[in-house]
């Protein structure tokens, strides 16, 4: 979804050059092997990149959480992570960006509390997970390399990812609050999450953690009232917390009943200016594109 997204604009600015698991279609992709000894058989066509962006990791949502998934949501994260900053670091034209994909799970269940870049981490798996995510990129940073930690919210788009999985159930009038709603969300469009990254490419000054989140983030029931009144639906059909924990286990807590309250605070002061900054807005803009 992101990598997709972002391609397609990078690619109207500047050469991309892609790394891929599969066998490469092109000059513009390179093979790689995060989990192998050499991860990049050819790393010296990676002499004198510019930035690298790794968005590489497992989808949180399609599984249960069992313990073998989190296993494997972990490894894509951090070992992927890991590889790449070592073989950046081992280049001799090392690039002067490396941005790598977190998230705003990072803080933990925090409640109402006003979270930013400056804000501890929090606590359980995904705070874990973020954690140890961001730690990975210690082999770029040693080198010398700016290294900007992407702390994304949820990630709103009309053909793909969360909203795309909410939006059947809302058109037939069935959609509803998580629980008691009262939780935060930290959200952003995927035009402005796009635009984001293109603006901390071309800031030196931006470097680690960065939350890449609107600066008006809603609770559960705010967002489930502005998407039904977007498609002229109600919406009254709560899904209560007990059920979510039966029907997906751990992850209920962790991802839909958790609250942060996230601000893109080093965003703001570096002067980005978000297209959609309100949930409303940026429904409305979704559902015509």
């Amino acid at each position: 979804m992101l990598g997709q997204a972002l391609l397609g604009a990078l690619m109207q600015r500047r050469a991309v050059i892609q790394l891929v698991r599969r066998e490469p279609a092109g000059g513009e992709e390179l093979r790689w092997d995060p989990a192998s000894p050499a991860p990049l058989p050819r790393p010296q066509a990676l002499e004198g990149l510019d930035a690298a962006i790794h968005l590489s990791g497992a989808n949180l949502a399609a599984r249960r959480w069992t313990t073998h998934y989190l296993r494997e949501i972990t490894a894509s994260r951090v070992d992927s992570t890991r590889a790449l900053a070592k073989a950046l670091a081992g280049l001799k034209k090392r690039p002067r960006s490396l941005l790598v994909a977190s998230a705003v799970g990072v803080y933990g269940d925090r409640g109402d509390e006003l979270l930013d870049e400056n804000s501890a981490p929090g606590t359980g798996f995904l705070a874990d997970l973020c954690g140890a995510w961001e730690a990975a990129t210690a082999p770029a940073v040693e080198a010398g390399i700016r290294v900007a930690l992407l702390r994304f919210g949820v990630v709103l788009d009309r053909r793909t990812g969360a909203l795309v999985r909410m939006l059947p159930l809302f058109r037939l009038g069935l959609g509803g609050r998580l629980g008691s709603g009262k939780q935060w969300m930290s959200w952003i469009s995927l035009p402005d999450l796009v635009a984001a990254v293109q603006f901390i490419l071309d800031a030196p000054s931006l470097s680690g953690a960065i939350n890449v989140t609107s600066p008006q983030p809603v609770t559960n029931a705010e967002f489930t009232r502005s998407l039904a009144r977007c498609l002229h639906r109600p919406a009254v059909l709560p899904a209560p917390a007990f059920a979510l924990r039966i029907a997906l286990g751990r992850m209920a807590d962790e991802a839909l009943l958790s609250s942060t309250r996230a601000l893109p605070r080093k965003l703001m002061e570096a002067g980005f200016r978000f297209a959609h900054p309100s949930i409303d807005d940026a429904l409305v803009e979704l559902m015509r594109s």
